[in-house]
């Protein structure tokens, strides 16, 4: 069952990926072919093309970022190798448990 999960969830993050990619692409194309019809030329639909191809990409490598920083972190957490060690993180627990206390 753990194993149908990760495949899901990796599955969904494909889409992710793609949609990202696509929509400013569709978006942007459309917008140059609207302006071309309305202006009477015909290079807006390169120019808006590439437009959303860029900011499509950079949609893209945002998504990765989060997911790669977010996947440390929980790994970095799981795995006990955070960077205070020794007499600190029990210093850490215990403002962790007071700020819980006071909420």
């Amino acid at each position: 069952m753990k194993f149908n999960r990760k495949v899901y969830q990796a599955l969904t993050m494909i889409g992710q990926f793609g949609i990202n990619m696509l929509v400013p692409v569709f978006l942007c194309s459309f917008l140059g072919i609207f302006l071309d019809g309305k202006l009477g030329t015909n290079f807006f639909v390169i120019v808006f093309f590439f437009v959303g191809a860029v900011a499509g990409g950079y949609n893209v490598y945002r998504f990765a970022r989060g997911i790669f920083a977010s996947d440390s972190e929980q790994s970095a957490y799981l795995h006990g190798s955070r960077k205070n060690t020794g007499r600190g993180n029990v210093d850490e627990r215990k403002n962790h448990q007071d700020k819980q206390d006071s909420v």
